[in-house]
């Protein structure tokens, strides 16, 4: 039977279609230079993300659906936490061409990990239904907490170039298509990036009042 629409529309890709909508609202609000709307957005989003495979997980989904939900969540990741940081980087900065190369190999290297790991994450439920411990290469989304700390640092004039935004992209990119191993956090790790990530909202409200 042909479906009107194709694709998945259930509750389980809610939170993952959110959190790329949210990013691309960023990616405009970057574009007319309003920075600090861009970072929050890029936090929501790394929230969605953080809890969409719970929610996932909590109903049975034929082999074709999972498959759907590894190449959904991964493009989603692209935009979200390596297209919208790039261009964040680059319209914060003086549009030059070494940092447009830089913002580049960042999104090549986000892009790069999220393929490889969508091959090895198939491969991999294949073989067992066991929820994965450890990740091999730095998540993309680590951008949505590491960025806003960054953003604040250049807010309070620690950094006191935007300079630092690219540095920060070329180790990170260097991190998402190295080798090393990463344990996926648990219930108590989420929790303690949840608790970072309020204090870095709390730090950017100061910082916007200008108390700190």
């Amino acid at each position: 039977m042909n479906k009107k629409l194709i694709g998945y529309y259930d509750y389980t890709v809610v939170l993952t279609y959110t959190g790329m909508l949210v990013a691309f609202a960023g990616i405009l609000l970057t574009i007319h230079q309003d920075y600090l709307k861009a970072v929050i957005c890029l936090m929501v989003a790394g929230v969605c993300d953080m809890f969409d495979g719970a929610v996932a997980s909590t109903k049975d989904r034929d082999d074709r659906a999972k498959r759907f939900g590894i190449q959904i969540d991964s493009l989603c990741d692209l935009v979200s936490f390596c297209v919208l940081p790039a261009i964040f980087t680059y319209m914060i900065n003086e549009q030059s061409v070494w940092i447009g190369v830089l913002c580049a190999f960042y999104v090549l290297s986000g892009l790069i990990r999220l393929a490889y790991f969508n091959v090895m994450e198939e491969d991999r439920q294949k073989e067992t239904t066991e929820s994965r411990k450890t990740y091999l290469g730095v998540p993309v989304t680590t951008s949505a907490l590491l960025l806003p700390a960054v953003y604040l640092s250049y807010g309070k004039k620690i950094c006191r170039t935007p300079r630092c935004f690219p540095v920060f992209l070329a180790v990170l990119g260097i991190g998402f298509i190295s080798g090393v191993e990463i344990k996926k956090p648990g219930n108590i790790g989420k929790a303690l990036i949840v608790a970072v990530g309020l204090l870095e909202v709390l730090g950017i409200f100061l910082l916007v009042k200008g108390i700190i």
